[in-house]
């Protein structure tokens, strides 16, 4: 073995794949998506190219990890509930909360919905459906129905973040949508029409949580 062989194999052992992650998660946080290649992750650890390709196949797979590590790290801080209703409702809060902290998580999540991080929020609420008393057999399609809630929210919001919609735009960009949508014949569109002012107005959040209390009323409506 050659002693050039030797200072590369020391960075590679001293490098971890959870440096990596973390790392990448920085990047991701600061300056997004773009902004993440395996050349600036090499710069951040001052190391090389081929250390990182040692723990990770490529930016699609770190992409991945990134967003598992994220989501896990916020539902497993999410404290247990005595109710598995209030437990649901914590776990999809914390998916919703961590999205609108790190918009990338909801890019990823509505790009490719069966990536690892699903496996966490399926086992964890999986669990809860079953504390609730929801059969077996019925148990699949309630937490279908809610991953699938959790990535239309991961989708909206991701789209809302590319297009660098901030909290102060919102109001403007709500009354533009509503002013386009009642530009429409009223006599076609009523319900367009009637929903005018909650449109303009709402809350993401609360809205979030009525559609959670219908998902988890149609879950109860099972037993």
């Amino acid at each position: 073995m050659s002693p050039k062989s030797k200072p590369s194999e020391i960075r590679v052992g001293a490098l971890s794949k959870e440096r990596i992650i973390a790392s990448a998660i920085d990047i991701l946080n600061s300056n997004g998506e773009s902004a993440l290649t395996f050349r600036a992750l090499a710069s951040r650890l001052s190391t090389g190219s081929g250390a990182i390709y040692w723990h990770v196949a490529d930016k699609d797979a770190l992409l991945a990890a990134a967003t598992e590590t994220v989501l896990s790290r916020s539902i497993a801080e999410v404290a247990s509930a005595a109710d598995p209703a209030a437990a649901l409702r914590a776990i999809a809060l914390s998916v919703f909360d961590t999205i609108e902290a790190h918009p990338w998580v909801g890019t990823q999540l509505a790009r490719e919905p069966w990536q690892p991080a699903m496996v966490e929020i399926f086992e964890r609420s999986s669990a809860q459906f079953a504390a609730l008393g929801v059969s077996r057999d019925a148990i699949f399609p309630c937490v279908s129905a809610l991953a699938q809630y959790l990535i239309g929210t991961a989708a909206q919001t991701a789209a809302a973040a590319r297009h660098k919609f901030s909290a102060s735009d919102r109001s403007a960009v709500l009354g533009t949508i509503v002013e386009q949508w009642t530009q429409r014949d009223p006599a076609q569109y009523p319900f367009v029409h009637l929903l005018a002012d909650q449109v303009r107005n709402h809350d993401e959040r609360e809205v979030f949580l009525d559609g959670l209390d219908m998902i988890l009323a149609g879950a109860k409506a099972t037993l």
